[in-house]
C-alpha cells in the first residue's frame, strides 16, 4: 500500500482514467520533462538534461506503441509524427540542443490540446449517458 496520499491519488487517477485521459497524462508529463530539459541544458546540467530527454523519449515511445496502425491513415500519420519527434529528441539529446527541444515541445503541446479536446468530449458523452441511465 502506498503511504503517500499524493501517490495513492495518482495511482487511482491512472487506474480509473480512460484511454484518452491516459494519453493526455503522457503528453503533459512529456511537456513538463522537455521544459525541464530546456532549463537544465541552459544551466549546463548535462546529466539532468540527459535524464529528462531520455524520459521524454520513453514517453514518445509509449505513445508510438499505443497507436493501432491498422486503424487507418490517420493512425499511420500520427505514428509518423511520433517517429519524427522521437528522432528529434535523440538528436536534441546528443547535441544538447535547446532549439530542438523547444521544437518537439511545441509539437507535443499542439497535440496535447487536441487530445484534451478528445478527452473532454469523451467525458461529456459519458456524463450524458449516465444522466440518461439515471432517468430511465
Amino acid at each position: 500500500m502506498l503511504a503517500n496520499p499524493y501517490q495513492r491519488y495518482r495511482q487511482v487517477t491512472v487506474e480509473t482514467a480512460s484511454i484518452a485521459e491516459l494519453v493526455v497524462l503522457l503528453y503533459r508529463r512529456a511537456v513538463q520533462l522537455l521544459a525541464e530539459a530546456e532549463e537544465t541544458i541552459v544551466a549546463a546540467d548535462v546529466p539532468r538534461a540527459h535524464a529528462c530527454l531520455v524520459r521524454g523519449q520513453e514517453i514518445v515511445s509509449e505513445l508510438m506503441a499505443s497507436v493501432n496502425l491498422e486503424a487507418g491513415e490517420l493512425a499511420q500519420q500520427l505514428w509518423a509524427i511520433y517517429d519524427f519527434l522521437q528522432r528529434r529528441l535523440v538528436e536534441a539529446n546528443v547535441r544538447k540542443d535547446v532549439a530542438i527541444v523547444r521544437e518537439v515541445r511545441g509539437f507535443l503541446e499542439s497535440l496535447l490540446e487536441a487530445w484534451e479536446q478528445v478527452a473532454a468530449q469523451e467525458r461529456a458523452a459519458h456524463a450524458a449517458i449516465a444522466r440518461l441511465a439515471a432517468t430511465a
